[in-house]
């Protein structure tokens, strides 16, 4: 047979392969070194939070805020849980109602809780009326509910929005003359519930408890206070001659507000056959260490952002939180949002909730403009960088919140706390300490990071809260 011939019965279909000539790829990498990667980890994020936020140095484990003495009654949030369409408002949040702030009997709140009243709004249904007597309390569970005023020109003018967890009209609770000086409408479907001025006085002549406590609220004088409900520095100004001056002291909170530094830890193990004889050409205690460290920052950041105890979103102040106008986040609304503090240093929020401002933005034909931080191109908005950050939840409803802070414990601002200089320290305020050798020749890593965070005054932080995400328009 011709070689020509072997070429076309090759051709054919079922005909045996050619012979192989030379050293195959596979054989041939047994021989050659690779070049290889450290090793990747796709939950590493840009950590903005972590990277902008000032961290004072906390001695002692604990942090201290001192303020001055404000004179504060219950401007809380009320919870409610659910059952099928049933609305029911826990007892002991009806202790968020200034008139019952501090009161604890649990029996009296239960039957308060029992006597409201579920309703339900459209959008658009006026819920109470300027200048109407106002006999009743009301507790929004769920939608978002527009405080509307007069305008300079006899217009309407929203002068706030309420949302999931808001109340109006509680001082009808303690004043029987009392009217409503805004006009209450539904701006979209809402579930409240209604608690009267004559259900909680029949409740009142039978429990002498919250008849005595209703009436010291009452009683308490008004104090002469600042708009920020400090207790007001007497002055005088503008005066000639030689009058008689006002004597005056600075009361500080007898109670301060302590943050202790939270903690975030592993036991990181590692078999000895691994840690002495694959170090090369990557150590591999090493790898496993930076790997570790990265996924402590990562929860360190999470929980900056949604602890419970210290996390920014849980300790905004309520009269710091507001509600998009439209659902969308507008302009207007980060407008609204830096107008709440002074020398406001930046933007947190989710990467979608960026996206959906700057759909806003496109809509209205804006540009923001954008700075150089660190080599990366950031957003702004009034100059204000705004900064992205995963960590920010997102509802199932498509909804998410934007945080805007002033930093810096020089500016009264938001601090990280931290302490270095702990032992078999990594980096500050992270240490990775031996713990031995076990019987399976394991050795073990104990990780430790130290972190928390502290709010020093109330208006240094501002959330814009619901703000959706998945609406294109």
């Amino acid at each position: 047979m011709s070689v020509g011939s072997v070429g076309s019965v090759g051709d054919g279909a079922g005909a045996e392969q050619a012979p192989q000539q030379s050293l195959g790829t596979a054989a041939a990498r047994n021989l050659a070194t690779t070049t290889k990667s450290a090793p990747q980890m796709q939950e590493i994020t840009s950590r903005w939070l972590l990277r902008m936020l000032p961290w004072v140095q906390v001695q002692g484990g604990t942090y201290r805020v001192n303020r001055r003495f404000t004179y504060a009654v219950g401007d809380g949030r009320v919870t409610f849980v659910q059952t099928g369409e049933r609305v029911e408002v826990i007892p002991a949040e009806l202790g968020e109602l200034p008139a019952l702030r501090g009161y604890d009997d649990e029996a009296a709140l239960t039957e308060l809780a029992q006597r409201c009243s579920q309703r339900v709004y459209a959008s658009g249904d006026v819920i109470t009326e300027a200048g109407a007597p106002a006999d009743r309390v009301f507790l929004l569970a769920h939608g978002r509910v527009e405080k509307v005023g007069a305008g300079p020109y006899g217009d309407e003018a929203v002068v706030d929005v309420l949302a999931d967890g808001g109340y109006f009209g509680d001082v009808s609770l303690l004043d029987g003359g009392a009217t409503w000086e805004h006009t209450h409408r539904a701006a979209t479907a809402c579930v409240v519930l209604v608690l009267t001025r004559t259900d909680v006085l029949n409740l009142a002549e039978r429990a002498g408890s919250l008849a005595a406590h209703l009436a010291g609220v009452a009683a308490i004088p008004r104090q002469r206070t600042n708009r920020y409900g400090e207790k007001a520095i007497d002055l005088s100004s503008g005066h000639r001659g030689e009058p008689v001056l006002p004597h005056t002291y600075v009361d500080y909170d007898p109670a301060p507000r302590e943050y202790e530094l939270s903690v975030a830890q592993t036991v990181l193990k590692v078999h000895t056959r691994v840690a002495d004889l694959y170090n090369q050409p990557m150590n591999q205690t090493e790898q496993q260490l930076r790997l570790t460290v990265e996924a402590l920052r990562e929860r360190q950041e999470h929980e900056l952002v949604n602890n419970r105890e210290f996390g920014l979103l849980a300790n905004c102040d309520y009269g710091q939180r507001l509600q998009p106008h439209d659902g969308v986040p507008s302009p207007d609304d980060m407008d609204e949002l830096l107008s709440r503090r002074r020398g406001s240093k930046m933007f947190l929020a989710h990467p979608k909730a960026i996206a959906a401002f700057g759909r806003e933005c496109n809509r209205r034909g804006l540009v923001p403009e954008s700075i150089d931080v660190g080599g990366h191109r950031i957003p702004t908005w009034r100059g204000v960088p705004i900064f992205p950050c995963n960590k920010i939840p997102i509802s199932d409803a498509r909804t998410t919140s934007v945080i805007c802070m002033r930093t810096g414990e020089s500016e009264q601002g938001v601090v990280g706390l931290r302490q270095t200089g702990i032992p078999d320290e990594i980096e500050p305020s992270t240490s990775v300490r031996f713990m031995g050798i076990d019987e399976q020749a394991i050795i073990s890593y104990l990780v430790t990071a130290y972190y928390s965070a502290a709010v020093l005054v109330p208006d240094a932080l501002g959330v814009l809260e619901n703000v959706e995400v998945s609406r294109w328009r």
